[in-house]
């Protein structure tokens, strides 16, 4: 009996890592990983076929994995509300399955840019999903978390918002919490943790 019970206990615990404790903790930085700082020169505005004269807000974002699945209402939240001011894209990093650039737009109910193009990441610096990268004027202005909350439920810690935010107001250099730059979610390129 006390075996069945320790092996119950295992496999909840096993449960929980599995599906929630895993994405609490950083992603690891791939070891060829070569930082790309704001400021760096990003001219992506015509791979997306977007106004240069708008900044450019790309969600990196892989299906499969389950972080990326939880902040797709937080970013619709995000085109709905910055819209007007903001170019919005997503580079779909999709590893196992063959995806048109419509059902990704489908399952976003938006009608913007998708990208599938896998570079993307190493020039802007993203080695996890989900990601979001401001780039304006055609200059990497932030990378780094939608939230601390894998749900993106704390708006204390909206961090590619108060960027947005920021970057719109002109407000001066952006100050964030190092939690909003450190990368939480899946691993690229093959959504693994």
């Amino acid at each position: 009996m006390a075996g069945i019970l320790l092996l119950v206990i295992a496999g909840i615990g096993y449960l929980f890592w599995f599906h929630e404790l895993r994405y609490q903790l950083p992603t690891p930085v791939p070891d060829d990983y070569k930082e790309v700082k704001p400021g760096t020169p990003l001219a992506l505005s015509s791979v997306f076929g977007t106004s240069p004269e708008k900044p450019l807000f790309l969600h990196f974002f892989n299906p499969d994995c389950p972080c990326s699945r939880f902040n797709t209402k937080h970013f619709k939240s995000l085109v709905k509300t910055y819209g007007k001011e903001v170019e919005f894209a997503i580079v779909a990093l999709v590893p196992s399955k063959q995806t048109t650039a419509q059902e990704i737009r489908d399952k976003f109910d938006l009608d913007i840019p998708v990208s599938f193009d896998s570079t993307l990441a190493a020039r802007c610096g993203v080695y996890a999903t989900p990601q979001a990268v401001i780039i304006d004027r055609d200059k990497l202005y932030f990378r780094g978390n939608y939230n601390k909350s894998r749900y993106c439920t704390d708006p204390a810690s909206n961090y590619a918002q108060m960027a947005l935010d920021s970057l719109l107001l002109r407000t001066g250099s952006l100050v964030l919490n190092p939690v909003a730059f450190q990368a939480y979610g899946c691993e690229l390129p093959a959504c693994k943790k």
